[in-house]
């Protein structure tokens, strides 16, 4: 009895030290919009990953202006959608929930959800649409604006459509499923499906990663 006492012991250490090294494991860097990764360390990423999120201001559901310089320093977790979508877009909003709620009290964690049709979605139309679903995070912010510019923002230096994504331009409707990791110097650290409930749990699991491995 005692040598199964033994071997459970023994698997469950394995486990924790599997789990353990997985979490000091650092995240692939993410340099172009066919999501090639590149594992390099913290200190190599100033010279091999020139690509960072472009400084933009918008306009969020309070009608405040929201400048890309509340980042810095901060990671962030970015989606594309609009409130008139019946499709994907609330299961979407479901699961950014999902991550607001392991962060809401972090305020190093922002989350940004772009409005794609922002001739629609005014900043009351989307502050409206945060109330009706008891959004209160001050670190969730809808953000509206020029079309163009998110657009351009989506694709070029998020790379929310990937490959095909990257040769559009803003006449092209954008609609992504994709929710992009942000690290504290604005580079693309993952990507992820979020209309499914396992990889935004993974999400949540990277987003600690790159808080250990500052």
């Amino acid at each position: 009895m005692w040598r199964i006492v033994y071997f459970k012991a023994i698997i469950s250490l394995v486990i924790l030290s599997i789990a353990c090294n997985k979490a000091r494991t650092p995240l692939p860097y993410y340099n172009s919009p066919d999501f090639t990764p590149i594992f390099i360390n913290n200190n190599e990423a100033n010279k091999k990953i020139p690509h960072q999120i472009e400084d933009f201001e918008l306009i969020d559901q309070h009608n405040q202006t929201f400048s890309s310089n509340v980042l810095d320093g901060k990671i962030h977790v970015a989606n594309f959608i609009f409130t008139s979508c019946g499709s994907i877009c609330p299961v979407m909003t479901n699961h950014m929930g999902m991550v607001n709620d392991a962060f809401e009290q972090d305020a190093q964690v922002k989350l940004l959800s772009f409005s794609v049709t922002p001739w629609i979605d005014t900043p009351e139309k989307l502050l409206d649409f945060t109330q009706k679903r008891a959004i209160t995070s001050k670190n969730w912010h809808f953000l509206t604006g020029n079309r163009a510019q998110i657009y351009q923002l989506a694709r070029k230096s998020y790379f929310a459509e990937e490959d095909l994504g990257f040769t559009k331009d803003s006449t092209d409707f954008l609609h992504t499923e994709h929710f992009i990791l942000v690290d504290q110097s604005k580079r693309i650290r993952g990507i992820y499906n979020g209309t499914l409930k396992l990889e935004i749990k993974q999400l949540i699991e990277d987003i600690k990663i790159l808080k250990e491995n500052l």
